[in-house]
């Protein structure tokens, strides 16, 4: 972005100053360690004095007003992912995460209905179920266990690998390709550097073996296969098919395995509550939204300005960098009362909601408008299946020894998640 020191402001035709650090006083000394660790006191403060702040930590906008970052999520028109700079297209190539209006809708369609076809769906209902019982089964008697790759991580790969139709290949690659790839866009994630293409060599190698399985796995077909469903229409070729598949399985583990590991941490901290939630599956449900809500696991979302607009008192320039903070949106008190604090009972339905309460607003974590989440159901699925199967391990807590919290910049979820429980003395 050039910074000229004095434009016009296109709509009073009045100067405006282009010093964005000097402007926005709070944003200039924001860091991204402070984003990384517990970002909420920094999004605080810039949500009520600078919601449409420049961060030079991240190299453009940071926007933290839940009405503001709708507006951006929203407007694609305005506030566009269609941009050579956009990290997950620099590593995968074109595909409906990073492409918008009817090249979004040519590459996102085919999925969109896959998802719904009636086999596909009850077959991924029921391969839930059987992977997330399988891998609890394998950890009970030990009484410990590493949540992150012991079950989280390994049931969103099995999962995506029935979602893609990858015969053969096994979680375990699974996870490294996506370790890889994950790796290469959190590497361009903050980075203010031109387009092109980006990531690093183990990226690239990851992707062209995912896309080695894609393409066989498409010419094999089959009826139930989400990517063989959307193969057979005939709309995108075996590049697309690759990139757009890379994308889903890119967010079908990173989302997954967030959202359990979160909801897990969140609820276990706070032990009066696992009773209740273990005994009522509305709460159960509702906690992974509250989880969803205040730590998503996508915490950072980069579009880029098409035109000059104005936002929030900023004056944004055609090119600028505007992120929204989906964190700062899922706590900010205009929205969500108490907003700092886990209660699962915000989006419990209303009769099992405290007197007087009832569901909450809806959260952003899986945004909104034309590029909302097109896995949210199998997402929610695959949490609310593993926290019930870790609720049911008897007196299951955080293991003391392996204190964690979720962390990261852009993508945020504990590193490890040990955890304990009691196992009789028969096993």
């Amino acid at each position: 972005m050039s910074q000229d020191p004095v434009s016009q402001d296109p709509v009073s035709q009045q100067p405006v100053s282009r010093d964005p650090v000097s402007q926005y006083p709070l944003g200039a000394a924001v860091t991204a360690a402070e984003l990384t660790g517990d970002p909420l006191p920094a999004l605080a403060a810039l949500r009520a004095a600078e919601p449409v702040s420049w961060l030079p930590a991240l190299g453009g906008w940071l926007v933290t007003r839940h009405d503001l970052v709708q507006r951006v999520l929203r407007d694609a028109r305005t506030y566009t992912v269609d941009d050579p700079r956009f990290s997950t297209g620099r590593v995968v190539g074109p595909s409906m995460l990073s492409l918008d209006g009817p090249a979004h809708r040519r590459h996102r369609d085919p999925f969109s209905q896959a998802f719904r076809d009636p086999a596909v769906a009850g077959r991924l209902t029921g391969l839930v179920a059987a992977h997330a019982a399988d891998l609890t089964a394998g950890l009970a008697p030990a009484g410990s266990a590493e949540l992150r790759r012991g079950l989280a991580g390994p049931l969103a790969a099995a999962v995506m690998a029935d979602v893609l139709g990858l015969a053969g290949v096994t979680p375990a690659t699974i996870l490294r390709w996506y370790d890889a790839i994950v790796a290469a866009v959190s590497a361009l994630s903050g980075q203010g550097q031109s387009g092109g293409p980006g990531g690093s060599a183990a990226g690239a190698e990851a992707f062209a073996q995912l896309r080695a399985a894609i393409t066989a796995a498409a010419a094999r077909g089959g009826a139930d296969s989400l990517l063989a469903v959307a193969a057979a229409r005939g709309d995108l070729t075996p590049g697309e098919l690759a990139a757009n598949a890379a994308v889903l399985m890119f967010g079908g583990i990173e989302t997954v395995e967030a959202m359990i590991c979160n909801a897990a941490w969140h609820l276990l901290s706070q032990p009066a509550l696992v009773p209740a939630v273990a005994a009522d599956e509305d709460l159960l449900a509702a906690a992974v939204e509250e989880s969803l809500r205040l730590e998503p696991a996508a915490a950072l979302l980069d579009r880029y300005a098409a035109a000059d607009a104005r936002l929030g008192g900023a004056q944004i320039r055609r090119g600028d960098r505007v992120t929204v903070s989906v964190t700062a949106a899922g706590t900010d008190p205009a929205v969500y009362p108490a907003s700092g604090t886990f209660d699962p009972r915000r989006y419990a339905p209303a009769a099992a909601a405290a007197p007087g309460r009832s569901a909450g607003p809806a959260h952003l974590a899986f945004a909104v408008g034309p590029h909302f989440c097109i896995g949210a159901q199998l997402a929610r699925l695959e949490a609310q299946t593993a926290l019930r199967a870790v609720l049911a391990l008897p007196g299951v807590r955080l293991d003391p020894d392996h204190p964690s919290r979720p962390q990261g910049l852009v993508f945020r979820k504990p590193p490890e998640l040990h955890v304990r429980w009691d196992v009789p003395v028969s096993a």
